[in-house]
């Protein structure tokens, strides 16, 4: 097999990496080990570190084959130097990522910590840093697992020895959400991320793609709680449809009719329910409506010890302690009769595409990313190189068989999982949602046919189900293939039966997850074949396609002949259908992208000014800043006020004992700024009279300054959250929207900073301290 038909640099260095072996291969485990040192003084000594990459690439080579007994073969040898240079390897599936992925962790991992493997799954994450740990760890260098064990999620993550360590397997969320809390600590003790060095990202389609619009939040400050969520769903269970209420052909969209507003308007007694007065009542009434009809149980949700737990459209698997935003989340727990949750305020929010753009150095792998090259260089800077196979690919993919309805497609394709169980051939079937799979197992219980079923309720069973799915006569069923991270192993007798058959029941979102499928099938060179079963009445058909296919599949969905020709007008529209939704993915992420990047202009400074406070080893110059400009801002502002406007503004945010004894109304000192700044610093002096403990002080100042503009922050980023929605929907009258809210960002954060500086003033000047038997001192703030 000849595997040097890629990238010439690439080629060049695996070749000098795979010749330098010998040398290491006659080395003792103790002088093998002993070359980490070696590495890590060359690096202190000056030494780039790509200047190490063949040394080091070849001595976790040998490492791997006397700690796991698998020696990289040289297609992974290349694919890890791709990595090294800024790519997205596409390696298919069964190929040994994760051996992969060796080689370069542990050259980064030789630079200390801030090195991190990121994968989607929690299982994955704990397992690799436990088996490929066993590699790093015998060569000296030190690895964690960034999540929780199996079994102890709830307790406490010792933060400060995982980010501590020269390599960390985590997750793309529990990164995002740790890096949230860093930056809400109250000292530089309490943060625990110091480096993000080098980040090679598992399943790189899924996270920096598929998930690069979710943002991470932190909601940590309930709002009032709303009578409305129960009065609004009991409302839109009296409504009536194409009466009260339309639904869009696609199901992507629902509103209510002039009629159905002005039914509602009698049962609530009130006389414009769409004015400003009753904003919040018909804000509710439409977050019901589309609970009742957007939202599926077991498609985007399940209830589950009566709660609302979101789940992964794409892979059925739940996402515990995500919620919608917004009061949409509340809206579907009064539609499914559980406890309403309290709405909460955003502390902090950050999106993947902008987390990892933090990082110094950022690489990924996975099995599908030659189809979204263009996208992965525009917004990360990543090329894809794709790695050939180690085995020739031998897989055969058959042409999709296309139906008119949904029972017709799947009555088909039962009849092809009925022959190969009698084959005692193993067979994979992929669902596009949990209700499906659910049904299809339903459907194979009629039959007689035993299965396993891998969905969000079997998540824990995962990797032994995928494990066993590729033995004689095995049929299992799942919502997704993509980051299931476990190979599906043939059994004995099964090649000659064809190998593993895979068989999606429609076609998924895009044809990355299509092809992740496939790729199950005719790994390391072994038999397989793949099909999928569609019809013109699949989610993504529905959604996608032209009207005119909508109006056929209505005329002919009692036809006796459902089979439509691969070569008539129907041979694209799945096609084409994946396409739309590609280019509508590629755009609202890149919207979600520029959006982000105001956001991140300002979350960046607002983060950059804690980080500052937390390791001052003063704070007065800062706080005089502070005032100095309060002061101005005041007299600039109330040029044309009385003085009755400076003493309320004195007696509410400096001095609540003022005693104006030397001004009269037709003073114009206090017109000054130099007046007010001296009355906020005669007032400081006081406070700092009672705190003579420099070190007392300086807590106080700091303390301080981070709460208020930690609350000040909150409230902005309510703002831009908000700003976002309104500004989007300004494109109908003309405008540029992001232009408007970069202009309207501007505004808010100028407006952010002058309130902030006021309450900095108030909560310094107008604190109470209290002063307890055992020492210690309680401020509390006004």
């Amino acid at each position: 097999m000849n595997f040097w038909g890629s990238d010439y640099r690439y080629r060049k260095r695996a070749k000098k990496i795979i010749d330098l072996q010998a040398k290491y291969q006659a080395m003792g485990d103790e002088e093998l080990r002993h070359q980490t040192v070696l590495f890590r003084e060359k690096l202190k000594s000056g030494h780039a570190l790509r200047s190490l990459l063949i040394e080091a690439f070849a001595v976790v080579c040998e490492a791997d084959f006397r700690v796991l007994h698998m020696r990289p073969f040289p297609v992974q040898i290349l694919g890890a130097v791709a990595m090294e240079y800024n790519n997205i390897v596409e390696m298919k599936t069964g190929e040994g990522k994760n051996l992969t992925a060796t080689m370069p962790m542990y050259l980064h991992g030789l630079t200390g910590a801030g090195n991190f493997l990121i994968t989607a799954n929690s299982y994955l994450a704990n397992r690799d840093a436990e088996q490929m740990g066993k590699v790093y760890r015998w060569l000296g260098l030190s690895v964690a697992s960034g999540v929780a064990q199996p079994g102890h999620e709830g307790e406490k993550r010792d933060r400060e020895k995982i980010y501590g360590a020269d390599i960390v397997y985590t997750t793309n969320s529990a990164l995002g959400f740790d890096y949230l809390f860093d930056n809400l600590a109250a000292n530089p003790e309490e943060q625990y991320i110091k480096h993000m060095n080098y980040a090679l990202i598992d399943e790189a389609d899924a996270i920096l793609l598929d998930s690069a619009q979710t943002p991470l939040i932190i909601a940590g400050i309930p709002r009032v709680h709303s009578n409305y969520y129960l009065a609004a769903d009991r409302m839109i269970n009296m409504l009536v449809e194409k009466v009260d209420y339309k639904i869009s052909d696609d199901h992507k969209s629902v509103w209510f009719t002039p009629e159905g507003i002005a039914r509602m308007q009698h049962y609530f007694g009130v006389d414009d329910l769409l004015g400003k007065t009753w904003y919040e009542l018909y804000r509710h009434l439409v977050l019901a409506l589309k609970a009742h009809f957007l939202y599926k149980p077991d498609r985007d949700y399940v209830v589950d010890h009566n709660e609302v737990v979101l789940v992964d459209r794409d892979n059925g698997r739940e996402l515990i302690g995500m919620k919608m935003q917004s009061g949409q989340h509340q809206a579907i727990e009064a539609k499914e009769h559980v406890k309403v949750t309290d709405e909460m305020r955003t502390m902090a929010s950050v999106t993947y595409q902008n987390l990892f753009r933090m990082f110094g150095q950022l690489a990924g792998m996975t099995g599908t990313a030659a189809t979204d090259a263009g996208e992965f260089m525009e917004v990360y800077r990543l090329a894809v190189y794709r790695v050939p196979t180690n085995e020739p690919m031998i897989r055969h993919d058959l042409r999709d068989e296309l139906y008119i309805t949904q029972e017709a497609k799947l009555l088909a394709s039962l009849k092809t999982v009925r022959e190969a169980y009698k084959d005692k051939r193993p067979i994979l079937i992929e669902t596009g949602s949990l209700s499906l799979s659910n049904l299809y197992s339903r459907l194979l219980l009629r039959e007689g046919i035993p299965h396993s079923l891998l969905n969000a309720r079997s998540a824990s069973k995962e990797a032994k189900i995928v494990a066993e799915a590729g033995q004689l006569g095995a049929v299992t069923v799942a919502t997704s293939m993509a980051g299931r991270g476990t190979d599906i192993k043939l059994g004995k007798g099964v090649k000659v039966k064809g190998g593993l058959l895979v068989l999606g029941t429609e076609r998924m979102a895009n044809r990355r997850v299509d092809n992740q499928l496939r790729g199950r099938a005719g790994r390391q060179g072994e038999p397989g074949s793949s099909i999928f079963y569609t019809s013109l009445e699949d989610r993504i058909v529905i959604q996608n396609a032209p009207k005119w296919v909508r109006q056929y599949t209505y005329r002919h969905a009692h036809d006796q002949e459902q089979r439509l020709s691969r070569h008539g007008r129907f041979r694209k529209v799945i096609d084409h259908a994946q396409d739309r939704v590609s280019n509508n993915g590629r755009s609202a992420r890149f919207s979600t992208l520029q959006y982000g990047e105001v956001f991140r202009a300002q979350r960046d400074s607002v983060y950059a000014t804690r980080d500052q406070i937390m390791v001052a080893t003063s704070l007065d110059r800062v706080i005089h800043g502070v005032f100095k400009r309060v002061a101005d801002d005041f007299v600039h502002e109330h040029r044309d006020g009385d003085i009755s406007e400076f003493l309320d503004f004195v007696y509410s945010n400096i001095d609540r004992d003022f005693l104006p004894k030397t001004l009269n109304e037709h003073d114009t000192e206090w017109r000054n700024p130099t007046y007010m700044l001296s009355l906020m610093t005669r007032q400081l002096e006081k406070k700092h009279e009672s705190l003579t403990d420099p070190m007392q002080w300086l807590y106080f100042q700091r303390i301080t300054l981070l709460k208020t503009i930690d609350v000040s922050w909150i409230d902005q980023v309510d703002n831009l959250e908000a700003l976002q929605a309104v500004t989007m929907n300004r494109t109908t009258n003309g405008r540029d929207p992001l232009f408007e809210y970069q202009k309207e960002t501007r505004r808010t954060f100028n407006e952010m900073k002058k309130s902030m500086n006021v309450r900095i003033t108030r909560n310094l000047l107008c604190s109470d301290l209290i002063f307890n038997k055992d020492g210690t001192i309680q401020v509390q703030f006004p």
